[in-house]
């Protein structure tokens, strides 16, 4: 009998048994293949070219999602894969932040590979369990749960036996049935979408670890570009993996010492600064919302302003007080940043949900400033039910915040109308309309069908059925590449402009965060400066992505010394933290030069898969006008002194005398052609063509001049 059939009566639709390989610095150097058409089961060898080239994690993903797709291949066509994985660091427990898995997948709303990076104990577990990656292709005719199980080194593909869609639900039974007692539910871990992953293109996906302390499930979410929606058009209802044990050195490091020297360092500056710093084991990165409201940054109205008068009912002081205090928030074992707080015993006041007590995770920064503020809701209850309900029904709550930001201003603008949208009164800061909206997501109803296609679509059926401008409609839709956009207001970064639209997945702050070096403390003001901030930054930021690892330990914590050294935005002392690991566990000794030499291979890499796939040149990097200046005369006059200065300072153009809508085309044809400087600057150091194709000698350079790229590459030229 099983060990877990005592628990739940399961049909197993197809069992795989399997020898476990010792993890090895940092590697098992065997990964998992499921295909869900035919129920093959495999382990795959981890080849020296995939270490060399393309290191782990996000590296891997990509690597496989390529040999398994054609150009033509859709996100719905079953050879469209889901590959999971951390990274030969992800697992360490000495330093803080590393237990990221990175999820790989064809995206619904972009058509291209996106990869989103995401906390909770399946990456690390999957590679204790003896796999360092796990890829998902085919289909399912029914829903299924995909078991990894190290204790009986067993892979199973179950019939679904749950009654509910919805991941707090199946996270809590899923950890339950699956765990050999109570005191063992630490060791299993789950991840599930949700009934929104069914009916949008939105959908994410719910990593889950067990907290102790709080006896329950925590979740957190692979958000970006619909992998629960690809996850769910499988029929994967979860995958479950089970581990003997956690241990400080399962990663079988090649050295223990120097990981544990870095550590030491770390740990205690977290200790002795964060409250002075960023203060993440008490807010989180909700302690962004002020300081971005301070600076013109927090978006306000679907980007359109950058402050608002009730900020403070959103600030990180009411998440605080909201926020259980004192426990150890790490998202994966010996993170002392622990900064993934959660809302404990919340009363829910709408939905199928509604009067239940539940934990709310979170709520984020990108959180905050999506289905807040984007939308004009200042209302904390309700920034955190729609925090809940995101995360639930498996629906992005950064896409979901500037989807329905997007919807209202059409609303305002008469676009849209109560008869289109089914009764929902979509004004700015309608909470009760932003609660139904994501409500019907989560049942496929609705308006929320439409809504749940995303921004890019949404043009597209607003100029074409309801006769919508689409020049206006562009300026003010705020994706590209069909992402939608984080949640920072980068009008006045030229480098946050780029940072965003020049990103390979679309505009996602984890790529490259420049607002402050560029905006506030003036560190980078040249055109060569900013380009070289936009090859640095993305690199590095790749970095963490090929190993499982968080970039918050990276920066968002500072050695007291680090403002005396020669390129503090760096922080150069724990750039050499992160080296002296990588070679601890690797073995292999690499330097701060070859810590970006992998990076640009694997970045480059994805840029050529977005080439295959017909995107990646120059047009594709090329903003909405919103997140460039003011696309409205309401917008110029809001700040009409700042913006009249910039005219005269920036442009050379006297305002006095103009009107207001001669002002704000006079600005645009000024910074578009900024940013088209930009765009030559960034690719020229990058090593691209004006058009954005990676030159065949930089490829040759750093060693991806591999024939399948370069075939690409030339078709291009």
């Amino acid at each position: 009998m099983s060990s877990t059939q005592m628990k739940h009566d399961r049909k197993v639709l197809k069992s795989f048994e399997y020898e476990p390989q010792p993890l090895n610095k940092g590697y098992t150097n065997k990964t998992l293949y499921i295909n869900l058409s035919d129920k093959n089961i495999k382990g795959k060898d981890v080849t020296e070219l995939m270490k060399d080239k393309f290191i782990g994690g996000r590296g891997f993903g990509l690597y496989y999602l390529w040999h398994a797709t054609r150009p033509e291949t859709k996100w719905n066509d079953p050879e469209n894969e889901i590959v999971i994985g951390s990274g030969p660091i992800g697992g360490i427990t000495q330093y803080p932040g590393s237990g990221k898995s990175l999820c790989v997948s064809i995206s619904p709303t972009t058509n291209l590979p996106i990869d989103s990076n995401v906390g909770g104990y399946f990456g690390p577990y999957l590679k204790f369990a003896g796999w360092d990656s796990i890829e998902i292709q085919g289909k399912s005719d029914k829903d299924v749960i995909i078991f990894i199980d190290e204790i009986e080194n067993k892979i199973t593909i179950e019939e679904d036996y749950l009654d509910t869609k919805d991941a707090h639900v199946i996270t809590e039974k899923l950890t339950e049935d699956y765990a050999l007692s109570e005191d063992k539910k630490i060791l299993v871990a789950v991840v599930c979408a949700g009934s929104g992953s069914d009916h949008t293109l939105i959908g994410c996906l719910n990593f889950s670890h067990w907290d102790k302390r709080r006896n329950g499930i925590k979740i957190k979410q692979a958000g970006r570009g619909g992998i629960g929606s690809v996850f769910r058009d499988k029929k994967v209802k979860a995958l479950v993996v089970r581990v003997k044990e956690v241990r400080g050195d399962r990663n079988n490091p090649a050295e223990l010492e120097p990981i544990i020297e870095a550590a030491k360092s770390i740990h205690k500056e977290i200790h002795d600064y964060d409250d002075a710093q960023c203060r993440m084991r008490s807010r989180g990165t909700a302690h962004l919302v002020e300081i971005m409201d301070a600076y013109h940054l927090l978006p306000v109205h679907n980007f359109k302003f950058g402050q608002h008068p009730d900020t403070p009912n959103i600030a990180s002081n009411v998440w605080a007080e909201k926020f259980t205090q004192g426990l150890p928030d790490g998202c994966w074992y010996g993170c002392t940043l622990a900064c993934a707080h959660a809302i404990d015993n919340f009363t829910l006041k709408t939905g199928p949900y509604k009067g239940d007590i539940v934990r709310v995770d979170g709520p984020e920064y990108e959180t905050v400033g999506g289905v807040g503020s984007c939308c004009g809701i200042f209302d904390a209850h309700y920034v955190a039910e729609l925090n809940f309900y995101c995360d639930t029904y498996g629906v992005d709550t950064i896409s979901f915040g500037t989807i329905c930001a997007f919807a209202m201003e059409c609303y305002e603008n008469g676009i849209i109308n109560k008869e289109i949208t089914g009764g929902l009164e979509l004004n700015f800061g309608n909470k009760e309309a932003a609660m139904e909206l994501l409500h019907q997501m989560g049942a496929g109803k609705g308006f929320g069908k439409i809504a749940g296609l995303g921004i890019r679509k949404m043009k597209e059926l607003f100029a074409k059925e309801y006769g919508a401008d689409p020049k206006f409609l562009k300026d003010i839709g705020m994706e590209v590449k069909g992402l939608e956009y984080s949640q920072y207001v980068s009008k006045e970064s030229l480098a946050q402009q780029g940072g965003y639209a020049i990103a390979n997945k679309g505009p996602q702050h984890d790529e490259a965060w420049l607002i402050f070096m560029d905006m506030v403390k003036k560190q980078i003001p040249t055109f060569e400066d900013k380009a070289e901030a936009l090859f640095y930054f993305p690199l590095f930021r790749t970095w963490f992505g090929l190993n499982g690892l968080c970039k918050l330990p990276w920066n968002d914590i500072e050695p007291a010394d680090n403002l005396q050294t020669d390129e503090p935005a760096k922080v150069p002392k724990h750039v050499q933290n992160y080296c002296d690991i990588f070679s601890a566990v690797t073995g292999k000794k690499i330097d701060k030069q070859e810590l970006i030499a992998q990076s640009r291979r694997v970045y480059n890499f994805q840029k050529i898969f977005n080439l295959r796939r017909g995107s990646g040149l120059r047009n594709d990097d090329r903003p909405p006008y919103r997140s460039i200046g003011p696309v409205t005369d309401e917008e110029y006059l809001s700040r009409e002194q700042y913006y009249d200065e910039r005219l005269t300072e920036d442009a050379g153009v006297n305002p006095v005398g103009k009107k207001t809508a001669e002002k704000v085309k006079l600005l645009r044809e000024y910074r578009e052609s900024q940013y088209e400087k930009l765009l030559d600057a960034v690719y020229k150091r990058r090593g691209w063509t004006k058009e954005g194709i990676p030159k065949p000698e930089m490829l040759k350079e750093i060693g991806m001049d591999l024939p399948e790229l370069m075939e690409i590459v030339n078709k291009h030229l």
